[in-house]
């Protein structure tokens, strides 16, 4: 079988590959055209962040069977299709954790001394002693914006440079952070005490622009910022604004909305702007790291049928997937669902199977479970591998239940969630044994396909509600695809679930929300 690697990759790992019996072709820089050329004569695709793997790429390569990811992010292959395709999609998530949080910590470093314009300086053939004035870290208060892998480790790094870590994510336990010697809090009080602030959450619906104008005058006068997340998450004009004022006295990003950087960018401009070129994983030891990891998983699977690090299929004999794939489909939505629709640090998941389900090995709808429950809070980098992991590093217990008694259904699925003393719960079953449906809510009785854009929109039960939603939709040209209505009781609390055909903008959401007699909106993607 043929490898095809279109970016860099450490020799370590083409030995591993080739120790395997395989044979690889190493081709970087390739066109578009020479990719959609070559990629059908390959069983596996080995990249980097440079090659994009679209849906065209995928559907032009004939007998492809795993695409390999030597780092965490999949912002450049086309997921979605390649599932479609069959085709295993794999990455390597832990191997640039450490690299990405030290480049974090050197850049706070570089920002609080003027390290980078003290350099120029110099080399410009200047001594300008005075004009370099730094700030220390210690005692300085570090805001820490989603404490995953990343966010972790740079907590433990600050905490040895003797400053105080404050932190704001919302599904990590208390216990877990008390443990970390991290306090938490929400994210516009983090805004308000910390002297540093740091983004470690994936680009979301949620996370885009959570730094912007508006936050940034919550902040200290004098606040520094840094980047080494994705870009988007902060507002890069709105932050130029505020260096420009000295609100913000200085800013340091490894990652930009748009990549590479055109020359004209304003922040270029700026002196109290420090930058890398999406270096935060090149290290020596994350590259051997994520190139033999990804080698190995490549190998594992074409080889001998293992699939370690896949973030689109579990780890499941193949006699056995046909069987458990609906049921891995369903559990995963299932935590999907509920990470948008409910927030708080998790303490305890117990995951119920009754009926029919309940007589298999459920081990894999699990892992599945937790993947999509994660997945919304760390994106790139949950697998069905790392999933039980991640969940037992951030605190989280999880319990299974089974029993042979399903009531009304031939199986069904339950995910409850207990986070901060509020308890939740999101069952579902398979019509035609093999579609997921979501049955209930907690105390609401549904019927839900889960799929694609929704509205959750809890309301009181007048008349009216369905009326102002759909002409509030229609007044924008959003076509609504499904429509169901459930309520606990005559005159109290009703559900309205609209499944829509594209995504909601703000201001739509808002009109919603807004309306008479609507407690609460939630718009999902499944």
């Amino acid at each position: 079988m043929k490898i095809l690697v279109t970016d860099m990759l450490s020799k370590q790992g083409i030995e591993i590959l080739e120790k395997a019996g395989l044979t690889v072709d190493v081709k970087t820089k390739m066109s578009k055209e020479e990719l959609l050329r070559e990629i059908k004569h390959y069983e596996g695709l080995i990249v980097r962040s440079a090659t994009k793997v679209t849906a065209d790429v995928i559907a032009a390569a004939g007998k492809l069977r795993v695409i390999g990811r030597a780092g965490s992010g999949l912002d450049n292959v086309d997921t979605a299709a390649a599932t479609k395709r069959g085709i295993v999609v794999m990455n390597t998530p832990g191997g640039n954790t450490v690299t990405t949080a030290e480049h974090t910590l050197a850049l706070i470093l570089a920002l609080a001394r003027k390290i980078p314009q003290a350099t120029a300086s110099m080399k410009g053939a200047k001594w300008e002693k005075d004009r370099f004035m730094g700030v220390e870290l210690y005692n300085k208060t570090l805001g820490i914006v989603g404490v995953g892998q990343i966010g972790s480790h740079l907590a433990k790094l600050a905490q040895g440079m003797m400053m105080t870590v404050i932190a704001y994510d919302p599904y990590l336990a208390e216990e877990r952070a008390r443990k970390m010697g991290v306090e938490m809090m929400g994210l516009h009080e983090l805004f308000r005490r910390a002297d540093i602030i740091s983004v470690h959450t994936p680009l979301t619906a949620e996370t885009q622009n959570i730094i912007n104008a508006a936050t940034i005058a919550t902040m200290k006068d004098g606040v520094r910022i840094i980047n080494c997340a994705r870009g988007g998450i902060i507002n890069e004009m709105d932050l130029y604004d505020a260096l420009k004022s000295g609100k913000v006295a200085g800013a340091a990003f490894d990652v930009f909305e748009e990549e590479p950087v055109k020359p004209s960018h304003p922040l270029l401009t700026l002196d109290n702007f420090i930058c890398t070129p999406h270096i935060g994983a090149a290290t020596t030891e994350a590259q051997e790291n994520v190139a033999v990891g990804i080698a190995e998983q490549i190998v594992d699977y074409l080889t001998r049928g293992i699939a370690r690090g896949a973030i689109n299929i579990p780890s499941v004999p193949a006699e056995m997937l046909p069987r458990l794939q609906p049921y891995i489909t369903l559990a995963e939505k299932l935590g999907l669902l509920h990470s948008q629709l409910y927030e708080g640090g998790i303490e305890r998941v117990t995951i119920e199977y009754k009926g029919e389900v309940a007589g298999v090995n459920v081990a894999p709808v699990t892992i599945a479970a937790l993947k999509g429950l994660l997945t919304p809070i760390l994106e790139e980098t949950i697998n069905y591998v790392n999933a039980p992991v991640v969940a037992r590093e951030r605190g989280i217990e999880v319990k299974e239940v089974k029993s042979s008694d399903a009531g009304d259904f031939t199986s069904l699925v339950t995910l409850q969630v207990e986070a901060e003393k509020k308890s939740s719960r999101i069952a579902g079953a398979l019509y035609g044994r093999r579609d997921p449906r979501i049955v209930q809510l907690d105390s609401f009785r549904v019927e839900i396909v889960p799929e694609g854009h929704m509205l959750f929109i809890l309301n009181h039960d007048r008349p009216g509600v369905i009326g102002q939603v759909g002409q509030i939709l229609g007044e924008h040209q959003i076509n609504i695809a499904r429509m169901q209505c459930s309520r606990e009781e005559k005159g109290g609390h009703a559900l309205l679930i609209v499944g829509v055909d594209a995504p909601l903008p703000a201001e739509i959401l808002r009109a919603i929300t807004v309306a008479k007699n609507i407690i609460s909106v939630k718009h999902v993607r499944l």
